[in-house]
């Protein structure tokens, strides 16, 4: 007897395809040979129920075939029936174990001998109750330990019998992150479940290796073990995966704390290789610290002592920081004699840079007169050894010296003493040096002084430049300097995307070049971006491994713990803000800006009594030098809103001086920042004081919305603790709530923001116009979806006509995206469902971010259909994903946006994943729909979530609906309520759909 393979393949093939929708769709996706065993597997259990199902005699038969058919029927059962034997088995094999009681010998496929194949650790039990070793892959050539085949069927009967954190695990250990991470997530809250997420989305950081999403990764790996060990700070898995995490990001001495907690704990064979991991750690970071800090020592004592060996050595290990005291030791030694008898070690510099500069520079000082440059290069010393300070006298003796090179050190001490510069003296004696070394020096100084001047985008190119130059010349000591320059200028103008590149990049290379006090700088710079992207755990990490590396450095200590307290306060911890700035002023020294900023917000609720007096030494050294207008503006709102507390003081008076002076600076971030704060500041007083009235004219003033919705309008304003809300209904009666009692911080939902009761006085509105500013500004939820409603924008484009009509329908779809970011391909949109003479469409290839902007400028109405990404190493917004242009650049984002002008105040629509997600800035909106109003357009509809291929659709009909005249918040409203009757499932990102006018 045969069996016709194709017509049983067939009846196979629609007899599972309700089966793979079923219970067992958790275990395919992505995996394409479990889909394969899966597949194989339920063919088997099928033709087991065939072999023995009984035949049929109900009443209720078919009617039989024709004998023909029953002919080809007999013959096919008859084939079938010759595989009973077999089949039975089979099913007898697969069925059984449904039935039997569970143990812990069903899992004991998961526990294999050998190598363990992950390094951290899982916390299901039966895995990593016995500890076996890691074995790392030694590189390419080197084969992996190899991983077991994934049993499917054991994988059914743990999830039937409840198991979900085995069938988790089995995943996880088999490489399938996307099941491993769905199963875990159907698991009950708990801290080992939290640590096994914590290990997939370290492993996923690892595996993806790319700037775009490591560091959201590793975030989100200590953020949820930081939870874990707040509970549990003995658990054991978690710190190990720490200590992982940790030394994932480059945080040695962080990961070896974490290490020798878990080496206390005792546990058999995890304790000892976690010991040997510390000890390792350690001491590799150690020696890397005290090379460095022995060529540093080495080449200062040449300063000091006339008869102290030459770094030779050194020199060959560390060039940048012995080149850099190289200079030092040749200023300060006052005789010839002592200037030759550093050629040995110019020679070697030379060396190791290329060319003859320093030979030909010492050659040059040893033909000095040392009768005249004798006493100066004493003095020289002296200000280096910190006996003398540079300034008054002492300056202006090596100013009329005429030892040029002696003027320009002493200048370099100055500017490192905060006291007032020359700054076209040190650039036009560091050109004059002939030297690439000084040139860097004097691009970095004319850099610096035209961001005092205003002039940042002039600093940034210059800086930019430098960084190429200093790049091809190899001045790797140099090229670190100007790219923490560079982090320090982006985050001067809150762009931390930017920060971050040159930030990572610095500390790299200064890792590879062993430069441990670049290193130290590198990691503060992380702090601070992680800080402002939100990242608080990675940011803490950062300053906390800072301070291990230099714990006896005083102002190392007052920096990380001002910074920490910052910190403290932004995650609603004020206790631990306030500890953290006790410890910042144990070295007495002053708190700067960031602890002057947490001085002024912790006097609302754990003030202290030498406060005042902490505040006023701050802002004073802040004010020494040369101060811009908005630094000034903004310094008047710290100290402002510190004494706003304070019963009968100037506190308001200086707020309004300060947004007065912000006002005047439209262009400086630090004036931004000021007004952000000061209107806070008086909104949240308005609002204690329960005057409505002066906080919503307040508000409009602020977002420059003048005059305001009579009736039917909403503003939300946030400070921290404190939430201002206020509603005009639809008879225009003008209500309000204030409250002081927010915990957490705004995420990215204003769900429950506006209460209920205020909620209700807009039920009668057709449309309702929302006032609000950061951080409320873009969240979803701020309204029910019952009601229209829109964010209104008060900047836009200046000049724009008002939109008459449609002239061109731009429609972006079907984008070819860079092949590097493996995006799959989306949907093509379905056709118009009428004719639609204005429609352009751009597709593929020439999608490029120019040719877009290009064809946007003249659009009354644009569509952009393609993915959204959001990536904070290249945009602090979500961003567009295009099609690359000739120098690779594929992505649409804010600031090229905000560039350009949209000439027919066109409708926007952008229906791409995660479009209105806004960076989560204190002091403005910064997102793609509020860069497209401020480029002109009219209204802009976006989403700030993911959103699947069928969302094209649903956009489309709400452009329809306002194309014939109805309002678009209406448009929205309504097509939402008729979608979700057809696609209940879409919930989700319906709700997050916004609208921007």
């Amino acid at each position: 007897m045969t069996v016709d393979c194709k017509d049983l393949q067939r009846f196979l093939d629609g007899q599972m395809q309700a089966r793979e929708q079923g219970r067992f769709r958790q275990h395919l996706g992505g995996c394409a040979v479990c889909e394969a065993r899966f597949r194989e597997s339920m063919q088997l259990e099928l033709l087991a129920q065939l072999a023995l199902a009984p035949e049929v005699t109900s009443s209720d038969a078919p009617v039989p075939p024709a004998p023909a058919e029953r002919r080809e029927r007999r013959t096919w059962l008859r084939g079938l029936r010759g595989l009973e034997v077999l089949v039975a088995g089979v099913a007898v094999w697969m069925l059984l174990p449904f039935s039997l009681p569970w143990g812990g010998e069903e899992s004991a496929w998961l526990s294999a001998e050998g190598p363990r194949v992950l390094e951290g650790r899982v916390t299901y039990r039966a895995v990593d109750a016995r500890h076996r070793p890691y074995v790392p892959d030694r590189g390419e050539d080197a084969a992996p330990p190899p991983v077991p085949s994934l049993p499917l069927q054991d994988l059914w009967r743990m999830e039937t019998r409840g198991d979900l954190h085995g069938v988790a695990t089995a995943y996880l250990l088999h490489g399938a992150p996307r099941q491993a991470q769905a199963f875990l997530k159907r698991m009950p809250a708990s801290a080992d479940r939290d640590s096994d997420l914590a290990l997939l989305a370290l492993e996923q950081a690892r595996q993806e290796g790319s700037l775009d999403t490591r560091p959201a990764r590793l975030e989100e790996a200590l953020e949820l073990l930081a939870g874990v060990l707040r509970e549990w700070p003995r658990h054991p898995q978690a710190l190990w995966n720490r200590a992982l995490a940790l030394s994932e990001l480059g945080l040695p001495l962080q990961a070896v704390d974490a290490f020798g907690e878990v080496a206390r704990l005792g546990e058999p064979g995890w304790s000892e290789e976690a010991a040997h991991r510390e000890r390792v750690l350690r001491e590799s970071t150690s020696t890397r610290a005290r090379a460095w800090k022995d060529a540093y020592e080495a080449v200062r004592e040449l300063v000091t002592d006339s008869s102290a060996p030459l770094p030779l050595a050194a020199a060959r290990e560390h060039p940048g920081i012995v080149r850099l005291g190289f200079y030092d030791a040749v200023r300060a030694a006052p005789s010839r004699e002592e200037v030759l008898r550093l050629e040995p070690l110019a020679r070697v510099l030379d060396e190791r840079y290329g060319g003859s500069v320093l030979r030909t520079w010492l050659a040059r000082v040893a033909e000095r007169d040392f009768v005249h440059r004798g006493p100066l290069s004493r003095l020289y010393g002296r200000l280096l050894l910190g006996s003398l300070a540079p300034v008054g006298e002492v300056m202006e003796t090596l100013r009329r010296s005429g030892e040029e090179d002696l003027y320009l050190g002493a200048l370099v001490l100055a500017d490192s003493y905060r006291e007032p510069v020359d700054s076209q003296a040190v650039i036009r004696l560091a050109r004059a040096s002939g030297d690439p070394w000084m040139r860097v020096l004097a691009d970095q100084e004319q850099a610096k002084l035209w961001q005092r001047e205003g002039q940042w985008w002039k600093a940034e190119q210059r800086l930019l430049e430098a960084l190429d130059t200093c790049q091809k010349q190899g001045l790797v000591f140099r090229c670190l300097g100007l790219q923490r320059r560079l982090a320090d200028l982006y985050l001067d103008q809150h762009r931390p995307a930017e920060a971050f590149q040159h930030a990572w990049r610095g500390w790299s290379r200064a890792l590879e070049a062993r430069e441990w006090r670049f290193e130290q700088e590198f990691l503060q710079e992380l702090a601070d971006v992680a800080r402002y992207q939100h990242a608080f755990t990675t940011a803490r990490a950062y300053l906390e491994e800072s301070l291990s590396r230099m714990p006896e450095d005083c102002a190392q200590r007052t920096h990380v713990h001002r910074n920490v307290a910052l910190l403290e306060w932004q995650r609603f911890r004020p206790e631990a803000a306030r500890a953290a700035l006790e410890r910042a002023m144990e070295c007495s020294r002053p708190l700067g800006l960031t602890g002057a900023w947490v001085l002024s917000e912790m006097a609302r609720s754990v003030p202290g009594p030498h406060d005042g007096a902490l505040l006023r030494r701050a802002l004073a050294d802040l004010r020494r030098g040369t101060v811009s207008p908005g630094l000034e503006a903004l310094l008047l709102v710290i100290e402002g809103q510190f004494l706003l507390e304070r019963p009968g003081s100037s506190g308001r008076e200086l707020v309004h001086r300060g947004l007065e002076l912000a006002d005047q600076e439209p262009d400086s971030v630090d004036a931004r920042k000021a007004r952000a704060f000061g209107y806070s500041a008086l909104l949240s007083e308005a609002g204690r004081a329960g005057a409505w009235a002066e906080a919503l004219a307040l508000m409009s003033h602020e977002l420059r919305v003048e005059p305001v919705a009579p009736s039917c309008l909403l503003a939300v304003s946030v400070q921290h603790e404190r939430t201002l809300v206020l509603v005009r209904g639809p008879q225009g009666e003008l209500k309000g709530a204030y409250s002081t009692g927010r915990q957490v911080p705004l995420r990215d939902e204003a769900t429950g923001l506006v209460p209920a009761e205020l909620v209700k006085e807009l039920s009668g509105c057709e449309h309702v116009d929302v006032l609000t500013r950061p951080p409320v500004h873009g969240l979803a939820g701020l309204l029910p979806d019952s009601l229209a409603w829109s964010y209104r924008v008060g900047r836009g484009a200046r000049g724009v006509p008002a939109r008459t009509g449609p002239s061109t329908h731009l429609v972006v779809t079907e984008v070819s995206s860079p092949p590097s970011l493996r995006l799959p391909r989306l949907a093509p949109l379905t056709p118009p469902r009428v004719p639609d003479p204005w429609r352009v469409e751009l597709r593929g290839a020439e999608a490029t971010p120019s040719r877009v902007l290009s064809e946007m400028a003249q659009a009354s109405e644009v569509e952009i259909h393609t993915h959204g990404l959001f990536s904070a190493s290249q945009s602090d917004a979500s961003m567009v994903v295009l099609a690359p242009e000739a120098d690779g650049g594929y992505a649409l984002t804010v600031d090229k946006v905000r560039q350009a002008r949209l000439s027919h105040a066109p409708l926007v629509l952008l229906a791409t994943c995660g479009a209105a997600r806004t960076a989560p800035f204190p002091h403005e909106s910064f997102s793609l729909p509020m860069a497209f109003i401020e480029a002109g357009a009219s209204a802009v509809l976006a989403a700030s979530v993911e959103i699947p291929d069928s969302a094209g659709a649903f956009f489309e009909r709400v452009r329809e609906r306002i194309r014939a005249g109805e309002r678009p918040s209406v448009a929205l409203r309504d097509l939402r309520a008729s979608w979700l009757l057809e696609h209940p499932d879409d919930v989700r990102w319906l709700s997050r759909v916004l609208l921007f006018e």
